[in-house]
């Protein structure tokens, strides 16, 4: 019987990596991840895993602890932090998506480096399938126009993968991906629809509040009642969790012809929507 190579002991330091090993049936290699993992993918609660610093801020001696074969990591990376997964002396998978393209890139990637590469173009196979079924129903659809960010302060403007969604689910991304823009701008760019889904926030983003502090009442998309909190992991995980975050785009963009999804918030002030459509 040929000889597994593939690495036994892996420590996952960006949730993107840990939900592609969830999707390739690999979870079970996983001996640390971040407490922002766990946010994601749940099932590495019930196993008690060691929870390490993430690519940002990781930690040799965190690191070590765990004995790792493989370090899967992405950006943002700060100089420090990657010179404290390479002072572990494990070996070291550092990702940097951008696209969609790249998100499968990472995916075959991971697959490969555990010995599955089947598992994972079957993986990226399912979510090509599920973008363009969504991109096929909105095809002949008015197309509104979409400002999505990933921070509030400042405004940052949500990363190319999400343009790519947005422009699947029917709608036009405005503004530059991955980008700072001003409260100012954005207004007059005087969107249809506003997505928040700031890194680290789940679903706590205060629309009513940022609606307020920016001045964007004369906004068409506050004007349309139009304005939404996606999950922060559905947006910004780059990884199968992507498909979560297309499903609640469409339902924000086209909610005519999409059901309502959990993950997708809207406005509740006074007089907007009804609360009943909190996910």
């Amino acid at each position: 019987m040929p000889r597994d190579h593939t690495p036994r002991r892996v420590v996952s330091l960006q949730p993107s990596a840990t939900v592609i090993l969830k999707a390739i049936g690999k979870l079970d290699r996983l001996v640390a991840c971040t407490k922002y993992c766990v946010d994601v993918c749940p099932e590495v609660k019930s196993r008690k895993l060691a929870i390490v610093a993430d690519s940002w801020t990781s930690k040799t001696s965190e690191i070590t602890a765990s004995q790792p074969d493989l370090v899967i990591a992405a950006v943002p990376y700060q100089e420090k932090a990657v010179a404290e997964i390479l002072k572990s002396g494990a070996r070291f998978l550092g990702l940097a998506p951008k696209t969609l393209a790249d998100t499968y890139t990472d995916i075959a990637t991971i697959a490969g480096a555990m010995g599955v590469t089947g598992r994972g173009e079957l993986v990226i196979g399912d979510m090509k399938k599920e973008i363009e079924a969504v991109r096929r129903k909105t095809r002949n659809k008015a197309r509104p126009r979409v400002f999505c960010e990933e921070w509030g302060k400042p405004i940052i403007a949500s990363q190319p993968w999400v343009a790519e969604l947005v422009e699947a689910a029917g709608g036009i991304f405005v503004g530059a991906p991955g980008k700072t823009i001003t409260p100012e701008a954005v207004l007059a760019e005087n969107p249809d629809v506003v997505v928040a889904a700031w890194c680290g926030a789940g679903d706590r983003v205060p629309l009513e509040k940022i609606v307020k502090i920016r001045n964007w009442s004369e906004m068409q998309a506050v004007k349309k009642q139009n304005i939404y909190c996606i999950r922060d992991e559905f947006l910004n995980t780059p990884a199968p969790t992507l498909l979560s975050g297309l499903r609640a785009l469409a339902a924000a963009i086209h909610p005519q012809d999409f059901s309502e999804v959990p993950g997708l918030r809207c406005i509740t002030r006074t007089g907007l929507r009804n609360p009943s459509r909190l996910g």
